[in-house]
């Protein structure tokens, strides 16, 4: 990123920042509501529902994923500079994958020493719904939670406001916690045990994007994160 390139102001990141989520949100019920043939208002809730899940987010991340590029238009540089879309080195990513490793499995040797399962209620119900329907809906969501979310997630998080709220170097550490605790807070299908884990996650991928300066390091990150939760899952209904 040029030197010159200004952010946002701190108010208008977050302000921005809830816009593209919301953006993205209204339109993936859009997108509900005409496959099921409902109004918004009298929609189900289908927050277990695998084919339900896999549609909110092939739609809401791409909505989200536009209006942040046209709002990471700023003079000085491009909008890729100031998502951080930057290509990590070899040894960013190979030091990514043994911390994120790491944490996976003091994450599950924790959830075990708690008598946690380590698979939720929600990823076995969307899980389950989705194989129910098919091997292309289950491949679907695959997809949809192994790759297009990190994307999606990691471009607001780590990318936009990491971008808008990091002014110098005093603010590194207080940003990598709030990007962390709004980013684990997003994810209300989980109690506070999970959200918990979201967040020291989230502590992670922000501090490896302030390190590399990349938001695609934190999106593969976060891809191997959800792809080892998926297996889980997998392993979990079928032992």
């Amino acid at each position: 990123m040029t030197s010159d390139q200004q952010p946002w102001g701190r108010w208008a990141t977050l302000g921005l920042g809830i816009v593209a989520l919301f953006g993205g949100q209204a339109a993936a019920l859009a997108a509900l509501s005409w496959w099921y043939g409902e109004s918004i208002g009298r929609m189900p809730d289908f927050s277990g529902d695998g084919i339900a899940v896999t549609i909110v987010i092939f739609v809401s991340v791409p909505v989200q994923s536009a209006l942040l590029w046209l709002m990471a238009q700023r003079p000085g540089g491009s909008a890729g500079d100031y998502l951080g879309l930057k290509l990590p080195s070899r040894g960013e990513v190979l030091f990514g994958v043994g911390a994120t490793v790491a944490l996976i499995i003091v994450g599950n040797a924790v959830s075990w020493l708690f008598g946690r399962f380590l698979v939720t209620d929600f990823q076995l119900d969307i899980y389950r719904t989705a194989g129910s329907a098919g091997f292309l809906p289950l491949l679907l969501l695959w997809l949809a939670v192994v790759v297009v979310t990190p994307i999606g997630e990691e471009s607001l998080f780590r990318g936009f406001l990491f971008r808008g709220w990091l002014r110098s170097p005093r603010d590194t550490w207080p940003v990598i916690l709030l990007t962390a605790f709004l980013w684990s807070i997003v994810h209300i299908q989980y109690d506070w045990f999970v959200i918990a884990q979201v967040f020291c996650f989230g502590v992670l991928l922000g501090w490896l994007r302030w390190a590399s300066g990349s938001a695609l390091l934190t999106m593969l990150m976060h891809a191997l994160i959800n792809c080892e939760g998926m297996i889980e899952t997998f392993v979990s209904l079928h032992r």
